[in-house]
């Protein structure tokens, strides 16, 4: 198609057309293995038969010889503004292996269906199916025997990136309204996460204008059925409910030069979670010079380590406070 056609261009990530099309940058899959540097096995389950959905599953080597160690559990999920990505991707790959090792984590990256094929909520609706998938072991009777075998219930996390990170937190608010049964969510981390808004904070009315066009018009290409950009779906500021989050703490990294002006969202969720009358404790972490999900593009540099040191710390209940800046 020409460039005439374009609708929306996330390029390299993605373009979609004005015929609701979409060309996606094609994504390697990689293997699930026992990576040798990282000491961490993973492997792939099927969590929906019926929508053919698996997650990647990812267990540090020592636990299977130690079975007595019960680890935190952290259900991730991966980025692409819900149009693009891939749990079984290098990107995410490579990299939770280091975080399961780091962390020592029983670690759940899911797969959910991708737009335009599947609108919103059918991300949300796989999310929430992978989250009871989780539960369902509580009682030792699941179908997966290394949550069987390893996790601790009382100590689960939800975390992702970007579109992921909008996931996790809708899935916490989900479960707070919900009361799981089987699972205690202790906390959720944010990583340069997709929250927007009608009206436009901080800079991001004297940024790149054509990128807030594309900003702006994503969400109601997403998820059409729902009232717009101040939804509380993509917008939690402007949620009534917002202080009824069931967890403990909540961890929230921005980037200071992401690139989709995600930086004050960030701000304006903390500030506004930190005085909701909310009881739990809130941090957030601004790496500087950096752009949108670099922890992913260039993992081993040194402001990405210290993202790992800071999420290490909050999955093992090192409690801290206030706002970081790297």
């Amino acid at each position: 198609m020409s460039d005439s056609e374009i609708y929306l261009d996330f390029s390299p990530m993605f373009l979609i057309y004005k015929d609701g099309s979409i060309n996606r940058k094609a994504t390697e899959r990689v293997p699930p293995s026992l990576d040798p540097e990282d000491n961490v096995w993973s492997k792939d389950v099927v969590y929906s038969p019926e929508l053919n959905l698996s997650l990647r599953l990812y267990l540090p080597k020592h636990t299977v010889t130690n079975p007595d160690h019960k680890l935190n559990v952290l259900v991730y999920f991966h980025g692409g503004a819900f149009c693009a990505g891939s749990p079984f991707s290098a990107f995410y790959h490579n990299y939770l292996n280091t975080l399961v090792q780091a962390a020592n984590v029983l670690l759940v990256s899911v797969e959910y269906r991708l737009a335009p094929e599947h609108r919103l909520p059918a991300a949300y609706n796989d999310g929430w199916t992978a989250v009871n998938w989780v539960a369902s072991h509580a009682n030792g009777n699941g179908p997966e025997e290394w949550l069987n075998s390893n996790a601790d219930f009382d100590k689960v996390f939800f975390a992702g990136d970007s579109a992921g990170g909008n996931i996790a937190y809708n899935m916490a608010m989900r479960y707070s309204h919900e009361k799981l049964v089987g699972i205690n969510l202790k906390g959720i981390a944010l990583i340069h996460t997709y929250f927007w808004g009608k009206d436009p904070i901080g800079s991001e009315s004297c940024k790149d204008m054509k990128m807030k066009e594309r900003m702006d018009n994503l969400w109601p290409f997403l998820f059409p059925a729902r009232s717009g950009l101040d939804d509380p779906f993509i917008n939690p500021t402007a949620d009534p409910n917002l202080a009824t989050l069931n967890c403990s703490k909540v961890l929230i990294f921005v980037a200071e030069k992401d690139r989709y002006m995600l930086t004050d969202r960030g701000w304006l969720y903390y500030e506004a979670l930190r005085k909701s009358g909310w009881g739990g404790n809130v941090e957030i972490m601004e790496s500087k010079g950096e752009d949108h999900c670099f922890h992913l593009l260039r993992f081993g540099s040194e402001k990405s380590k210290a993202m790992l040191e800071k999420l290490v710390s909050f999955l093992n209940d090192q409690r801290e406070n206030g706002d970081y800046r790297v």
